[in-house]
């Protein structure tokens, strides 16, 4: 009766058993499928989608790696700008694609912003998006029509605490960073000085250099040329040391206005979802081509340095950045876009 009971027991428990195998050579597979994946990406072109308009610094990046990239993979990776809806219709593109790789997004600070700028938008930077590589950044710059009289920091706070409302400062749009950068910077002081938002730092640059807005704040690579060539005059640079290609430029904090610190960046991101496995392996392939010396010389002669971080590192920024720059906004009272 007993060794009947065992062999009942045996047998009740056989499926169960299975069950367990099943499970087993099924967690295991996991990990094949995933590496699978990866060795066979990508199956078609790969589309970087850039939410701006052709030409500017925030297309240099998709073009530095599409090419490289092509030649790696043996399939093409191309740019594609989508420049509507001040970054949201093209970044709304990517979140939307299938999460296989074949659809990546280049990123910079409105990315992090527009989510406390706008009251409605079908985004969210950290829940749809799988962080690839943070690729570049550069500093804001703190830069003057020529004529202007202030030679410095110190003067033109001087200037603009005396002459309250006079003064009007052009950025790239309501919301960008560099406009950010420069109501942080009024915010310290206490000045008064008007902004001009334009459609992009190109014409925010132009309108500076005609003298209409004497004042911009803008990122180092749209001025970079023009500074240059001296039709704009630089008088401080946002990021913690000064910028490597405008040694003689001070950091803000160098000029009197300490934690100002703020820096443009630009890397890249995939549909959330998008298998760890395919990440990696652009990560490192990316990480390969910043790496080379051409690719830093070129960068680093329109203002931008290589800073590399993994998307672990990358995930760690875009939270930290969401916060900082929602803390920016409700600060200097910016409306909300509806």
């Amino acid at each position: 009766m007993h060794a009947h009971s065992s062999c009942a027991e045996g047998y009740a428990m056989q499926p169960l058993r299975r069950c367990f195998l099943r499970l087993v050579c099924a967690a295991a597979a996991l990990p094949v499928a995933t590496i699978a994946a990866a060795q066979t990406y990508p199956t078609r072109p790969v589309r970087i989608i850039v939410p701006f308009a052709a030409g500017g610094p925030a297309t240099v990046l998709a073009h530095v790696i599409a090419q490289p990239l092509s030649e790696t993979f043996g399939q093409s990776f191309y740019v594609e700008n989508l420049p509507t809806g001040a970054s949201n219709v093209g970044t709304t593109t990517a979140a939307k694609a299938p999460a296989d790789g074949h659809t990546l997004l280049v990123v910079t600070p409105s990315f992090v912003i527009n989510p406390s700028l706008y009251a409605r938008l079908a985004y969210d930077p950290i829940r749809d998006f799988t962080p690839v590589i943070l690729a570049v950044t550069s500093p804001h710059v703190l830069i003057v029509n020529p004529s202007f009289p202030a030679n410095n920091v110190t003067e033109l706070v001087a200037l603009a605490k005396a002459n309250p409302g006079k003064y009007s400062y052009a950025s790239a749009g309501t919301g960008q960073s560099a406009q950010l950068a420069a109501e942080r910077f009024k915010l310290a002081f206490g000045l008064d000085i008007v902004h001009v938002p334009f459609n992009g730092g190109a014409p925010a640059m132009n309108s500076t250099v005609g003298g209409h807005t004497p004042i911009a704040f803008n990122a180092l690579p749209s001025a970079a040329a023009l500074i240059k060539e001296g039709k704009l005059r630089a008088l401080a640079v946002t990021s913690g040391s000064r910028a490597p290609e405008f040694p003689d430029v001070p950091t803000l904090a160098e000029a009197g206005a300490p934690g100002q610190e703020s820096l443009f960046f630009q890397g890249i991101v995939a549909p959330a979802g998008t298998p760890k496995a395919i990440v990696d392996q652009l990560y490192r392939e990316m990480d390969k081509i910043l790496a080379r010396p051409e690719v830093k010389k070129h960068l680093a002669a329109i203002g931008f340095a290589v800073t590399v971080g993994s998307p672990e590192q990358f995930q760690a920024q875009i939270k930290s950045e969401v916060a900082r720059w929602a803390k920016v906004i409700r600060d200097a009272n910016i409306k909300t876009i509806e």
